[in-house]
């Protein structure tokens, strides 16, 4: 009893060609030539479109223009189980919405679905007979002009197709809503108005296929898509979400199934000999299986592929193990009680059982179908239903265009439907509006629309892997939802399979990280994840894999761990630390007993006779000259660079200063020795002061100037050796330092030459001879200190600028107040007035000097 109706249904799906009705008087209504039917078909108060690639191939026609071209027709006798699938799941919802009692109670629904043979020219075909709303069946004298009873279209798998019928749908304003088409280009509502989708845009698959490339560290990777509408579109929106994360592409090649075997295998070749070992692909799978067949034919090693759902989860592609590990983002699986019982309806038996129905002859291998074939029994493509996964999407689309149905023509109060208007003919904008509104959960499934006509994306991240039974099966590994916040778009939930059964995540890297000692050279004319690792150059180094620059100064060994360099400085710890801080204390605190012994004995004569203020000025300039050495000491840091330079050079201005005075009054007190003589009155103490006041001044002054141009600063000095770093205060500004100790030097050379002058006065009153001399040993030790300075490594230098300060000081000190010390103590009988002006040649001169020594002196 069913022999009859499954030989009209595989007639109709396998080779189906109208002949044009003709109308010989040209009265009344008839189908042009190339027109046809509806494959399948039911009345109702709405009629649903649905356009389907049944058929993957239109017959090749090559046209000699000389006399009407021949009707489009599908090639092929079987038809795509998958496809038809999708057919049936329309029909098997439109049946369930005529049972139910809550959706469009009252009111039945119909539908009219064609065969597009994934066609963009028979799409629009098919489009345009349903927006005719021409029916099978003709009558001579009707009018052609009947407006369309098609609320909404379900249509097409394709995104090159749907753009087709939505141009020509949006005119009039019918709803187009898309099962499969996910070309990011749809969401253009200024083109494509009536289009909507229940499958996420390819916007939303490339942003999560970037995530995914990133999530797994492959910086470098090939890119093939299909040259069409979907596969251009997301292709180029994966290129820019990758360029965001740092991925580069080695190459991006584009081919369709139906272009000329040498470009597809010229596209198989650049796979082959690229670098890159992981193949993002946004194609679809017929195209992916006949870019695998070259593949095949070629031979190449083990790729890692990333596939778009397209094709990643399509039984036509799993026939082709060497991708097993592939992974790739697919529509999320859902379960449709009761559509694998509807699918069994259909008794589709040649192409399950590969029989023929026909009582007839058949041809050399071929049977006929006797009736035994089980169908229960039946595993293929279209009778799985463990990956509805689009299928689901057909089905979602159907209750979508119901329920906006439902909104438009049914009358509802608190939640229950009042009455629904059987009879209303809506305006197709009318449907329109209310479809993008709908709002409900199906099978557990959330069904809306945003503004663009499109759905929140949600993805399965799936995976191939090899079954018990040896068969590929579509493993859940992970999930992606683009409404989730940043950070936890994608989530793992179990171990993945890579390419090659392997368990490591598979590298794919233009260059390998460089290891410690390296660093990276770009390479001319390509990406910057492309390089060379190049030795560090001497006195650099990277101490971690992948540093793209020698940057640790502070290290000395290279190797898998590096050892930092010891740090070197004069400090109070070590031995010479140690001997340079205590002469300094010891000069410090000689200088104080001094000026102890001076304040005890200030009244006699040989400590008035030197001027008893300058000389105590002299000793505590001394004293702060000895401790200024401390600061040379220690750890260089910014305060102690800048104190150490400016207290060295006030201090020992201050010193020479003082000393200046000395000679200065000395020379003037015997060179005044004619009668009645005024200059000393110019050498006075208040002058003696403010000469002392102005030669500091100056150098302080210096010192300011210095300090705020350029300031001396803490410096790692790596020039005098390899294994170590010398800690050191560099001077900042040459200028400002060599302006400093040549002021000194210029204060301490006129010193010189004034004592010089003066060394033949009497001797008894004369520390002039004693002042040449301390003056002869200060700039002795810092002529040598400069040679000395200049060549001493490290913390060298800093131990001959100590070593300097010391000495120079120390000379002052022996030279000048060391020979009165020891009268004070130990020879008293000399510190009188009487031997304080002995060895006179003149009475006259004696008083002349007596006066001298004690009014200046």
């Amino acid at each position: 009893m069913w022999i009859t109706a499954v030989v009209l249904l595989v007639v109709n799906l396998s080779n189906y060609n109208i002949v044009a009705l003709q109308d010989s008087s040209g009265l009344g209504c008839r189908l042009l030539d190339g027109s046809g039917p509806a494959i399948l078909t039911e009345p109702g108060d709405f009629i649903i479109g649905g356009v389907f690639s049944l058929h993957n191939y239109l017959k090749t026609i090559e046209h000699t223009f000389t006399h009407a071209p021949e009707p489009l027709q599908c090639r092929g006798r079987s038809v795509t189980p998958q496809e038809l699938r999708f057919a049936r799941a329309m029909m098997f919802a439109i049946k369930e919405i005529n049972n139910s009692t809550e959706l469009l109670p009252g009111i039945r629904l119909g539908y009219q679905i064609y065969d597009s043979c994934a066609s963009v020219s028979v799409a629009t075909r098919a489009t345009f007979q349903l927006i005719n709303g021409l029916e099978s069946t003709f009558s001579l004298s009707a009018s052609c002009s009947k407006s369309s009873t098609v609320s909404a279209i379900v249509a097409e798998s394709g995104s090159t197709p749907s753009i087709a019928m939505a141009r020509v749908l949006s005119p009039f304003g019918i709803a187009e809503v898309s099962h499969y088409a996910t070309c990011a280009c749809l969401s253009n509502k200024q083109q494509y108005p009536t289009f909507s989708r229940t499958i996420p845009s390819d916007q939303f698959q490339a942003a999560a296929l970037a995530q995914l490339v990133k999530h797994f560290g492959w910086t470098w990777i090939g890119a093939v898509r299909s040259d069409s509408d979907y596969g251009n579109s997301g292709m180029a929106a994966f290129l820019a979400a990758a360029n965001t994360e740092g991925i580069y592409v080695e190459y991006s090649e584009a081919f369709y199934r139906t272009n000329p075997r040498s470009r597809v295998r010229r596209v198989a070749e650049v796979i082959r000999s690229a670098t890159a070992r992981v193949v993002v692909a946004f194609a679809a799978a017929g195209d992916m299986r006949v870019l695998f067949e070259e593949l095949l034919e070629l031979g190449f090693p083990p790729l890692q592929w990333v596939g778009s759902e397209a094709w990643v989860t399509d039984p036509l592609v799993t026939p082709f193990e060497m991708c097993l590990g592939a992974v790739g983002f697919a529509i999320r699986r859902a379960v449709i009680p009761g559509l694998r019982n509807f699918l069994l309806d259909l008794k589709f038996w040649e192409s399950a059982f590969g029989c023929h129905l026909t009582s007839g002859p058949v041809g050399p291998g071929e049977r006929v179908c006797n009736g035994s074939e089980n169908v229960q029994q039946l595993q293929n493509a279209y009778t799985d239903t463990s990956q509805l996964r689009i299928t689901n999407m057909v089905y979602k689309a159907v209750y979508a265009v119901a329920h906006g149905l439902h909104s438009l023509v049914c009358t509802q109060k608190n939640g229950s439907t009042l009455h629904c208007d059987r009879g209303m003919k809506p305006n197709p904008l009318q449907v329109l509006e209310h479809i993008r509104k709908v709002n409900f959960t199906l099978n557990g499934n959330r069904v809306s629309f945003d503004a663009n006509g499109d759905p929140v994306a949600t993805y399965e991240l799936v995976n191939w892997q090899l079954s018990e039974h040896g068969q590929v099966e579509f493993v859940t590994v992970g999930y992606y939802d683009a409404s989730a916040p940043e950070g936890e778009l994608l989530t793992m939930t179990r171990n993945i399979t890579w390419t090659g059964g392997q368990s490591q995540v598979p590298k794919s890297v233009c260059s390998e990280s460089c290891p410690p000692g390296t660093r990276k050279a770009v390479q001319r004319g390509k990406p910057v994840c492309c390089y060379d690792c190049v030795p560090c150059a001497e006195n650099e180094i990277s101490n971690e894999t992948g540093d793209e620059t020698c940057h640790g100064v502070f290290v000395m060994n290279c190797g898998d761990a590096c050892i930092p360099k010891p740090i070197e400085f004069l400090s109070f710890s070590e031995y010479l630390g140690i001997i340079l801080a205590a002469s300094s204390v010891v000069g410090a605190c000689l200088a104080i007993a001094i000026a102890a012994v001076f304040y005890l004995h200030k009244d006699t004569p040989i400590v008035r006779a030197n001027n008893s203020e300058l000389s105590f000025l002299l000793l505590f300039s001394l004293t702060l000259c000895f401790l200024c050495s401390l600061t040379f000491i220690g750890q260089p840091s910014q305060w102690s660079c800048m104190l150490r330079h400016t207290v060295f050079g006030v201090t020992f201005v201050l010193c020479i200063s003082c000393v200046l005075g000395k000679t200065i009054v000395v020379l003037m007190a015997f060179r005044a020795t004619l009668p009645g003589s005024n200059v000393m009155k110019w050498f006075g103490p208040p002058q003696q002061r403010l000469s002392v006041l102005a030669f500091t001044f100056v150098q302080v002054l210096i010192c300011v100037l210095w300090l705020t141009l350029s300031p001396p600063f803490p410096n790692k000095n790596m020039k005098y050796y390899k294994d170590k770093i010398i800690l050191e205060c560099d001077v900042g500004s040459a200028v400002g330092f060599w302006a400093v100790l040549g002021y000194i030097g210029l204060l301490s050379l006129m010193c010189f030459v004034l004592a010089f002058l003066a060394r033949k006065l009497p001797d008894n009153f004369n520390e002039a001879k004693f002042i040449t001399f301390s003056m002869l040993i200060f700039c002795a030790v810092w002529i040598t200190f400069i040679p000395a300075y200049v060549s001493s490594p490290g913390k060298f230098t800093v131990a001959v600028e100590i070593f300097a300060i010391i000495s120079s000081s120390l000379s002052l000190v022996m030279c000048i107040f060391v020979p009165k010390c020891f009268i004070l103590l130990f020879k008293p009988e000399k510190n009188t007035r009487k031997h304080m002006m002995g060895k006179v040649p003149s009475k006259k001169n004696t008083k002349t000097i007596s006066r001298k020594g004690r009014d200046i002196f």
